[in-house]
């Protein structure tokens, strides 16, 4: 399929997913989600990719936020379908791993895209912030249930009822990235950390990224049972047999997933 707001690729099962909207700095319209959630479900479906990038196109932008123009004229039923928070709960439940690699501008709307990652990764030039209030409405695709989970509530407050934009140096000292890179090294900065993921088993990534989820939304005991069933599922796997082989024989692992 070609897109028109989106650009799409997957090389050495590393996919890579770039909102190019540059004119806009990257802003979501209603057709950009919908072509974001098409490509995630033909990634999920073909199953080629074990690790996926999520960027934004040119320098100025990661993702800006939600287009004014679009979200000035979506009506309550709009606000209750939830366009942009199902398509990141898409992101946050996509079967691999998940690495937001942030250039500039992840306000709003593109800050809880990132919040959505598994991992953040920043320049740099970016910045973050939730600035919503000052057009009259809250952050409604997901920032005020993960943000509290990723900073704390005392931060997550301060930030949305402010609406202050951080730099990078303030998020990573947040935790709301996990590394701060010079600008125009994110890119490869985002596929070494790919490969690195790459280089463990793609069943345990899958299986380890659901008992973290669940981490966020059950109770402790409940969320162990998960991770003792996605652990007894390894156990029972080729990977694990091939994993273990390998480390005794001193070689690197040839991991198929299985």
């Amino acid at each position: 399929m070609t897109y028109k707001n989106i650009k799409l690729s997957v090389e050495n099962s590393i996919a890579v997913l770039t909102f190019d909207r540059p004119e806009v700095h990257n802003a979501l319209n209603f057709a950009t989600i919908q072509e974001a959630k098409n490509a995630l479900t033909k990634l999920a479906d073909d199953d080629t990719a074990n690790v996926l990038i999520i960027t934004g196109g040119g320098d100025k932008a990661f993702v800006s936020g939600a287009d004014i123009n679009d979200l000035k004229t979506r009506t309550q039923d709009d606000g209750l379908a939830a366009i942009n928070s199902s398509f990141f709960k898409m992101v946050e439940r996509f079967p691999c791993p998940t690495i937001a690699a942030i250039n500039g501008y992840a306000l709003g709307g593109g800050c809880e895209l990132a919040l959505a990652c598994d991992i953040r990764i920043a320049t740099e030039t970016a910045k973050f912030g939730q600035p919503e209030l000052g057009l009259g409405i809250i952050p409604g695709a997901g920032a005020t249930q993960r943000l509290p989970r990723v900073v704390g509530l005392g931060r997550a407050k301060h930030l949305i009822l402010t609406g202050e934009i951080i730099d990078a140096r303030s998020a990573l000292e947040i935790g709301l990235v996990s590394a701060v890179i010079p600008a125009g090294n994110l890119d490869k900065a985002a596929h070494d950390m790919a490969r690195r993921i790459l280089k463990n088993g793609p069943l345990a990534a899958r299986l380890a990224k659901v008992a973290l989820n669940a981490s966020a939304h059950v109770d402790l005991d409940s969320g162990l049972m998960i991770e003792t069933l996605a652990q007894a599922v390894c156990y029972s796997s080729k990977d694990k047999l091939e994993g273990m082989t390998a480390f005794l024989e001193k070689r690197a692992p040839k991991f198929t997933g299985t």
